[in-house]
């Protein structure tokens, strides 16, 4: 079974539930579905700056299993996470293969690897 995740919801629900139950799952591989893409909005996309000890464990694991990270564009450009206009901007002071985009560009990125469900956290 194959899942996204949409971290969407404000406070640290993305920095406990994805850093202390996801995340450390990921890393043993007893996670019980393959995670193909996560999505962050909000404050929830601190979670990928550059130097982050949870989004460099993520960037890790992403370059390995191949795993979409993506921000929210106009959440991304706020918090000076990208640079350019929204629909149009790329990553800046994030970890390594971060992508910057909307909800098309999410579509987009998933179409070659759809998952079975789409959790929003």
């Amino acid at each position: 079974m194959k899942v996204a995740y949409i971290f969407s919801t404000s406070g640290h629900t993305a920095s406990y539930k994805l850093g202390q139950m996801i995340l450390p799952q990921l890393e043993e591989h007893n996670h019980g579905a393959e995670v193909v893409g996560m999505f962050f909005f909000d404050d929830n996309t601190y979670l990928l700056r550059k130097g982050d000890s949870m989004g460099e464990r993520l960037a890790k694991l992403a370059k390995t299993s191949g795993m979409l990270l993506m921000l929210c564009d106009r959440c991304a450009l706020e918090r000076g996470l990208a640079q350019g206009e929204p629909g149009n901007c790329t990553p800046q002071n994030t970890v390594e293969g971060v992508q910057v985009g909307c909800f098309p560009d999410l579509y987009q990125a998933l179409n070659s690897n759809i998952p079975d469900y789409i959790i929003t956290l």
